[in-house]
């Protein structure tokens, strides 16, 4: 049986980690090079860098500190925010990035996915799929959250797939930065209808969201952002309390 991932994620505005709720009202949470040497010596299974507001002020991401962020650490790191083309894709991954995650470029221009995949390998590329709830479904949102595209998240999920991605990375916006417990209907939802993984994020407050994600969602990987930041929890006690709910997870 695969192992469960355990990624902290690093929301980075002008060069800062920061965390909202709903993704609002961001509030500073420390340096992301420092940051993310933290993570990778207390355990963490891979790394999630995202500039957020790249994409709504139309701009390419911080590649500097994503260098000085790859150089730092030895786990996997995705990089996502302001990445649209296949040179920044490039750039990004000539950085020290393991993986890039697309959101908006991939739903202005799905070929993009399936051309990167194609030149990089689908193992490096990553779609991000912001989702809120519309009745009994949940719609894609994009612009770090501003931007209601209408379309429907099991559909792009599918789409995606058969497009080349390699894996998704699935955010409840309604439970972001809530501490409330990861939607695991939206997770599972999705995660049930793919073949690729699918990285569960938004919401985690407490160990039993974790492990809830993992048996009810069926997600691969869970991502979580103020929980490790402000050292609520650490990746360590996760882990053995993972380990001794029998959820496979690398210690």
């Amino acid at each position: 049986m695969l192992t469960k991932r355990i990624i902290p994620c690093l929301d980075v505005n002008n060069g800062r980690v920061v965390k909202g709720v709903n993704f609002m009202d961001l509030r500073d949470a420390g340096d992301p090079v420092e940051i993310a040497k933290h993570y990778n010596a207390c355990g963490a299974d891979e790394i999630v860098f995202l500039d957020i507001t790249a994409s709504y002020e139309e701009r390419e991401t911080i590649y500097d500190i994503v260098e000085k962020t790859a150089k730092e650490i030895f786990i996997p790191l995705t990089v996502g925010g302001g990445i649209s083309s296949i040179e920044q894709i490039r750039k990004a991954l000539l950085c020290g990035a393991d993986k890039v995650s697309l959101n908006t470029a991939a739903i202005k221009n799905p070929a993009l996915i399936k051309e990167a995949s194609e030149r990089f390998g689908k193992q490096c590329i990553v779609i991000a799929i912001d989702a809120k709830r519309n009745d009994s479904s949940w719609n894609v949102y994009i612009k770090g959250g501003r931007e209601d595209t209408g379309i429907d998240a099991l559909w792009w999920a599918k789409e995606v797939q058969r497009l080349g991605a390699g894996e998704i990375l699935l955010t409840s916006m309604d439970q972001d930065g809530t501490k409330s417990g990861f939607d695991t209907d939206l997770t599972v939802c999705i995660s049930e209808k793919l073949s690729i993984p699918v990285i569960a994020s938004g919401g985690a407050g407490s160990l039993r969201d974790f492990e809830d994600v993992f048996k009810e969602g069926k997600a691969d990987a869970a991502l979580a952002a103020s929980l490790f930041h402000y050292k609520e929890l650490t990746i360590g006690e996760l882990k053995s309390y993972l380990n001794k709910k029998n959820i496979p997870v690398r210690v």
